[in-house]
């Protein structure tokens, strides 16, 4: 799959753009505060239909500007696709494929699946199990729509819940009302928690043989996937902590409060593991996720890489360039000497300045 052009209209700093991408490596380059981490942003969100910086619709419309349109054509299979993303600022998205809207955002994954690396993602390690919490769900989603069904459904039961134990204040004769809500958590948190524990299982027979590579052999790197209550015993963790939630207003076992653990030779690096051994144990989880989209899709996915070279030594930088070599690539950076030193090819180079961008090759 590929992406051969991209247009936007009142996007962030962009006025109106219409870029045509190279099949292999395309370089965005440019001063800081110019835009190009936003360019990155428009396919992801057209892609996925959420940023990956957590921003909300109206937040990526341009200054003053109501909508904001966002357009990629892509080739998969020898067959064409476009995609239309409008956001608005007080309404829903609306989303159309080929010209025609689909009612659901799930309809649109599958069409192309986009892996996104930032400086952010190097410190996923030893950031708090809200981001790993997020790693796996922005991956599951674009890899099986079963699983978007189970996590939106298991959201809105824990939103409904959440609400309800905070109203048993003021009316806590609604409380026998929480049997219900606590069936349903149960159930679509059971199906959550399998995905999420096969997905782990599938990238860690990944990821060992890419970290030895990166640390060069000398170490082992495992995931454990960590669940705040197993499936089949979720449902009695969520009764015994009824008092608890009542207590503290809130749900407290459950997916939503899950983790992952990294460990080398037995030791939780997460805790005890240096900078080093969690920036390199985040880019071997990265190229084992780019290595389980081709595996499971039969396909490569596009790669969004934000200013991640700066933020890497030489020797990593050439593991990460050497694994991207064939896939289709957008890569943001302030300077190309990175690519002059480990002679990487650049197919197209674009320089990006205040939101107009001008393609130099």
């Amino acid at each position: 799959m590929i992406i051969e052009s991209m247009e936007l209209k009142n996007y962030r700093n962009y006025d109106t753009l219409h870029i045509q991408f190279s099949p292999k490596t395309n370089i965005l380059y440019g001063n800081n505060a110019q835009g190009k981490t936003n360019l990155l942003e428009a396919i992801y969100v057209c892609c996925t239909t959420k940023s990956h910086r957590g921003s909300k619709d109206r937040e990526m419309i341009r200054f003053q500007e109501e909508e904001s349109h966002i357009k990629l054509n892509i080739r998969k299979d020898q067959v064409p696709y476009r995609i239309d993303m409008h956001l608005k600022k007080n309404k829903a998205k609306g989303i159309a494929i080929n010209g025609i809207p689909i009612r659901k955002a799930s309809e649109l994954f599958g069409i192309v699946n986009v892996v996104f690396f930032s400086p952010e993602d190097l410190n996923l390690i030893k950031n708090g199990p809200s981001e790993r919490r997020k790693f796996i769900d922005l991956e599951l989603c674009q890899l099986n729509k079963l699983y978007v069904h189970s996590l939106v459904s298991y959201n809105r039961i824990l939103m409904q819940r959440n609400r309800l134990l905070k109203d048993l204040v003021f009316k806590p004769e609604y409380e026998e009302t929480l049997d219900v809500w606590d069936l349903q958590l149960a159930q679509y948190g059971r199906e959550v928690i399998r995905y999420r524990e096969n997905f782990i299982f599938q990238l860690n027979e990944m990821i060992g043989t890419i970290h030895q590579k990166l640390s060069g052999g000398r170490e082992n790197l495992q995931i454990v996937y960590d669940p705040c209550a197993c499936a089949d015993q979720l449902e009695d963790e969520i009764k015994r902590s009824r008092f608890s939630d009542k207590k503290q207003k809130t749900s407290l076992v459950g997916p939503h409060r899950d983790d992952i653990g990294f460990y080398m030779d037995k030791v939780d690096i997460r805790k005890f593991g240096s900078q080093g051994q969690q920036r390199t144990a985040a880019l071997s989880l990265k190229l084992a996720e780019i290595e389980l989209v081709k595996k499971l899709v039969k396909d490569d996915p596009i790669l969004l890489l934000d200013d991640v070279l700066s933020e890497l030594d030489g020797e990593r930088q050439r593991h990460l360039l050497s694994a991207i070599n064939q896939i289709q690539t957008m890569m943001t950076c302030t300077g190309l000497e990175d690519f002059v030193s480990n002679r990487f090819p650049i197919d197209r180079l674009f320089k990006v300045t205040n939101g107009m961008v001008a393609q130099e090759n």
